[in-house]
């Protein structure tokens, strides 16, 4: 089956990892995924959460967000609301969960990583785009950071990236834009790290509940999505 931009069932689409995109940021990178833009910026900071504290191990967490045109329509500014979203917390959360999996905290030292990533264009795929690129500006960030001698070790035990699979007209898709997410009869987004292993794994049934011969299936698509996509973090990092 075609998809309507040309791709195969099994095809990301065009993936670029531009580093360096701001001047001021520690580690920073204007992911895209077809599409989807996010830029992430990482920020250090020589200090942890107050729970944190004394212990000899650092931090690292994410905030996500997404601009008021990013999509069709504008959105007002969840600043402007004076709350934030549901969905914006849930994204945030799993982004820091994401990166952490692939931190040791001890190799840190007592300081912190703020990964914030910010939509600039969404069609489909925001968070996995967000995880895939956060990677990338977070390794800068602790080369910046090691450059300074400011972590005992080295802080990276891994990479992490991240794709969505889906079933949609009942196919099997990885990678899906905007139309086909709206239209799927099941979504998955799948977070993994370079040797393999999966951190999260979030799957809904739209309509029908899936059997386990699709979870398979998707999650053998995901697999291979995810293996790509730590190929084009290697390459972009110069690995």
């Amino acid at each position: 089956m075609s998809r309507q931009d040309g791709r195969a069932p099994d095809q990301l689409r065009p993936v670029k990892i531009t580093r360096g995109w701001i001047t001021h940021a520690e580690g920073s990178v204007l992911v895209e995924f077809g599409g989807t833009r996010v830029l992430c910026a990482a920020s250090v900071q020589d200090s942890v959460p107050r729970w944190r504290r004394g212990s000899g191990q650092g931090w690292v967490t994410a905030e996500y967000a997404m601009l008021p045109r990013s999509t069709n329509t504008r959105n007002d500014r969840e600043s402007v609301k004076g709350k934030i979203g549901g969905r914006t917390h849930e994204i945030s959360r799993l982004i820091g969960r994401s990166l952490r999996a692939c931190v040791d905290y001890k190799a840190l030292g007592e300081n912190s990583i703020l990964l914030d990533c910010d939509v600039l264009q969404a069609d489909g795929g925001t968070r996995t785009a967000a995880i895939t690129g956060a990677y990338v500006a977070l390794a800068d960030a602790v080369a910046w950071m090691r450059e300074r001698k400011m972590c005992p070790g080295d802080p990276l035990v891994d990479s992490v990236a991240a794709v969505s699979v889906g079933v949609v007209k009942s196919t099997p898709m990885l990678d899906l834009c905007y139309v086909e997410d709206v239209a799927a009869e099941t979504d998955m987004n799948v977070v993994m790290t370079g040797s393999g292993a999966f951190v999260e794994v979030q799957g809904t049934a739209e309509g029908a509940p899936f059997d386990r011969r699709a979870l398979d299936q998707l999650l053998d698509l995901a697999v291979a999505g995810c293996e790509e996509l730590t190929l084009h973090q290697q390459e972009a990092l110069g690995r």
